[in-house]
């Protein structure tokens, strides 16, 4: 229910993907979770070039996963389409913006899920709904075919309900991928500044870190507010110009919903001038991280600062532990933690870009120590 825009016969066997629906598939329509943007749709007319993978394997898309409306919200609620519901309790946000992806691996309608990550959109529903999901480097999977928010910052990537499950999703993205055989034996335990993490998570992360074995010392990166406001500025601008289009026609801005309206009207008021300054930060903002990466091999954080809020209290700030990362293009990977709680914490790992491999490698070491 609300999990699935269009929902595809069952495979009998063999692996079952579902595919959100900003991303194209031969023959159906794609809507961005979005009336303005269905009612116009016609049917694809080929796949996304990020689906040769799973073509080529004859993979069983199951369905196209619904999304918070044109990827542009952390919530996951959809007012249009509805909301898929958390599968941990259903009076909570799912996350998004790849709600539907995540609900699908987690309630088991899908063995793999792909969804997009701008500023958090597969790691914010992984943590949420307590499954796995992997925001890749920045350019390393394709974008032909997938309905844009922020080009600089788009990625695509798998979800799965463990990291061996998000593994294949990633291998189905890039054929021949493989993960590390070895984890990594540094890691830096980041506590960013000015960002208030729910004690029980931090405690969580803690825990989880300590049960792994792997060492870990504790770092700190001085700019990450300000990566966090250049993020925000430069993903505001280029889904202002991605989606401007929707907004010039009233007709069809009266099918926005109310919020990704108001957000787009006041993303298209960033300045020239922020976006310029915004851009010039995002250099430093890579240095500063690769300066980080030459004395450790992967940083480890919470994917998020607070547990799934009630779908009557959504709208908040989600993406405060994950959008630095997008600024940067570095890959990074969410999955869940035991937080001594109903609900699970998510630990992220981010690596430098291309590290993929290891941060699967890295976190399959820790998924075992706390099953």
């Amino acid at each position: 229910m609300a999990t699935f825009i269009s929902r595809l016969a069952s495979a009998a066997g063999g692996v079952r993907l579902a595919v959100k629906d900003l991303i194209d598939v031969a023959g159906l329509p794609t809507t961005a979770g979005c009336r303005a943007v269905a009612d116009a749709a016609a049917p694809a007319a080929a796949d996304a070039a990020c689906l040769a993978g799973a073509r080529a394997a004859a993979v069983a898309i199951v369905g196209k996963a619904n999304l918070h409306e044109l990827a542009y919200g952390g919530s996951g609620v959809n007012e249009w389409f509805g909301t898929p519901v958390n599968p941990l309790d259903p009076r909570l946000v799912p996350g998004g913006s790849s709600s539907g992806s995540a609900v699908a691996v987690a309630d088991g309608d899908a063995d793999i899920a792909y969804g997009s990550d701008t500023a958090g959109s597969i790691r914010i529903p992984a943590a949420f709904c307590g499954v796995t999901g992997l925001k890749t480097t920045h350019g390393r999977i394709p974008l032909g075919g997938v309905w844009p928010l922020a080009p600089s910052l788009d990625t695509v990537g798998p979800l799965s309900r463990n990291v061996a499950g998000t593994a294949a999703g990633m291998a189905l993205l890039e054929p021949g991928f493989a993960v590390a055989t070895e984890p990594a034996r540094r890691v830096g335990r980041l506590r960013p500044a000015q960002v208030s993490v729910d004690p029980a998570i931090d405690a969580a992360i803690d825990v989880a870190l300590a049960g792994s074995g792997l060492e870990v010392t504790e770092v700190s990166l001085p700019g990450w507010q300000d990566a966090l406001n250049a993020g925000r500025a430069i993903m505001a601008a280029e889904a202002a110009q991605s989606d401007a289009h929707l907004l010039a026609d009233p007709l069809t801005a009266a099918k926005l919903g109310h919020q990704v309206r108001t957000r787009l009207a006041e993303a298209s008021t960033v300045s020239p001038q922020l976006l310029n300054q915004a851009r010039l930060f995002q250099q430093q903002w890579r240095a500063e991280l690769s300066a980080i990466f030459s004395q450790v091999q992967l940083l480890a954080l919470p994917t998020m600062r607070f547990f799934p809020p009630p779908l009557d209290d959504a709208a908040r700030r989600y993406h405060d532990c994950t959008l630095p990362f997008n600024l940067a293009g570095v890959p990074a990977l969410a999955l869940p933690v035991p937080a001594g709680t109903r609900l699970p914490a998510s630990l992220q790992l981010a690596g430098p870009p291309g590290s993929e491999d290891l941060l699967l490698a890295t976190g399959a070491i820790v998924e075992a120590a706390v099953a």
